[in-house]
């Protein structure tokens, strides 16, 4: 894909039913970073350990990645927009059911019924936005990369201020904008055809079979622990208040989005998906390493956070745009297999950095982030020779 393509300007000439998925986009992937800010005040609140309120992020992310499998043959039956509504409205529900709880493991249940309706969503999303964008399946990467860019800026900041008012505030403002999300696509969003041939729900295990989808797929599986462990276990050796936290993740999020949207192509064109995946993990290697070294410093720590950004947004356009060449599937498929892999395999992150961090000292999760994303550049290595159709 040419730079050309992946040019801001793209965003803005979208059509309506474009701009309605991607602001549905932007909320699903605020509820990522929306609890980030407000973690250490569940602890507090509800006297847990930082491995149980990581279950939070445990559960959404397991829930996720098993309900994809399910998604591709839910939407071939009852077509992408109705797949996409059903969703919205389970993240609706059970992020309110969060905001009432009244213990951790309430939350965390809730936490899973929010990652069953986000799977919905997200799986498919990304076929909807490259059905009716305008510009061809770059523009809408680069829509899609944009909207997630803004979300898990916006996510944390919101959380922020909202968990600063009650740790329960940022629960019940993802229920609000996702029920304007709703109503965005209902109303903007005309009917998508169904795809001619129903899926089958064992085509996402069919489809890892082809040897570049599951190369790409583990590759994401143990980038994303590292990507967990960064986003769920600072906030506790951070030691700052719920505005600050949500302020951190915030720049964090932003640097995100502009190297997802512009930076990441450019050094696609330039050096090619394969090397650059390869020189990103290992600066995320690093960073993860670093933040280990320097745990009881909380000014490295922003830094090395907010430098993770910047990696994190160039790694995920790249793994996205990928996964829809490296198979020859339709591309929810792709993505349902892909996301299966990376969601469930990386679920454990969360709740592996907080018992290390119990069991051994705080650095100990952070160095254990970093040997996840260099075994990556393992498996990266290993299968690279059945990515050659990749630029």
């Amino acid at each position: 894909m040419s730079s050309d393509a992946h040019s801001l300007r793209t965003i803005f000439k979208q059509t309506k039913s474009a701009y309605a998925v991607a602001f549905a986009c932007v909320v699903a992937f605020m509820g990522i970073g929306l609890v980030d800010p407000i973690l250490p005040a569940i602890a507090s609140k509800l006297n847990a350990t930082p491995s149980q309120v990581s279950l939070l992020f445990t559960s959404y992310m397991l829930m996720t990645g098993i309900t994809m499998l399910v998604t591709g043959w839910l939407s071939s039956r009852i077509g992408p927009k109705r797949t996409m509504l059903f969703g919205l409205l389970a993240i609706i529900l059970f992020s309110f059911l969060g905001g009432m709880a009244n213990s951790v493991n309430g939350i965390v249940w809730f936490r899973a019924g929010w990652g069953f309706g986000n799977a919905f969503f997200i799986s498919t999303a990304l076929a909807v936005i490259v059905s009716v964008a305008s510009g061809g399946t770059a523009s809408a990467i680069v829509l899609y990369e944009a909207a997630i860019g803004l979300g898990m800026s916006v996510g944390p900041l919101l959380g922020g201020l909202l968990g600063g008012i009650s740790w329960r505030g940022p629960f019940f403002g993802v229920a609000v904008l996702m029920a304007i999300a709703f109503l965005a696509v209902f109303v903007l969003l005309k009917d998508i055809p169904k795809p001619a041939k129903r899926t089958s729900l064992l085509d996402p295990f069919r489809a890892l079979r082809y040897p570049g989808l599951f190369t790409m797929a583990v590759t994401a599986l143990l980038y994303n622990f590292g990507f967990f462990t960064l986003l769920a276990y600072s906030p506790f050796v951070l030691n700052m208040d719920e505005h600050s936290l949500g302020l951190v993740f915030f720049f964090w999020g932003v640097l995100l989005a502009i190297t997802s949207v512009i930076v990441a192509p450019k050094l696609q064109d330039r050096f090619g998906s394969v090397p650059t995946l390869f020189g990103m993990l290992l600066l995320l290697a690093i960073d993860l390493a670093s933040m280990g070294l320097g745990v009881t410093s909380q000014t490295g720590l922003v830094i090395a956070i907010a430098i993770a950004g910047g990696i994190l947004g160039v790694i995920n356009t790249i793994l996205t745009a990928s996964v829809m060449d490296v198979a020859p599937v339709e591309r929810a498929v792709a993505s349902s297999a892909y996301s299966f892999v990376r969601f469930v395999g990386g679920a454990i992150a969360p709740w592996l950095a907080g018992k290390l961090s119990e069991v051994f000292t705080a650095s100990i999760p952070f160095y254990a982030g970093a040997l996840a994303v260099l075994i990556s550049m393992l498996a990266l290595f290993i299968g690279r020779r059945h990515l050659t159709e990749l630029k």
